[in-house]
């Protein structure tokens, strides 16, 4: 029984952010994100299966061209994300010129 309770407290302490990430507007910036897209999008996998990566996907533009992204993380705190983000090939590789992190709650329906 107090195995369930605290894996329920457990659950229940994490918390939820949505990350907008805005694309570089500059020539080279499509060319720089598609050079790092497989490295991001391994980190995101590994996100995934370690329960960090909620959901999330490209903002496109007007042309149908990958112009940013959103994404929903879960994280034990803020302090966590931040340390994460530091390793975000999508920033080290500078296509995200602008981020924007919110607390979130997705629904649960």
């Amino acid at each position: 029984m107090n195995v369930i309770i605290f894996n329920v407290l457990q659950i229940i302490s994490k918390m939820q952010f949505i990350l907008t990430g805005y694309d570089a507007k500059d020539n080279t910036a499509i060319d720089r994100r598609m050079a790092v897209r497989g490295d991001h999008l391994e980190n995101v996998k590994n996100l995934k299966k370690s329960g960090n990566f909620i959901w999330g996907g490209a903002i496109l533009d007007d042309e149908g061209t990958m112009a940013g992204s959103v994404i929903v993380y879960e994280f034990e705190s803020r302090e966590e994300l931040s340390e994460m983000l530091k390793t975000e090939p999508y920033i080290l590789g500078g296509v995200w010129e602008n981020v924007d992190i919110q607390g979130f709650k997705l629904a649960n329906i």
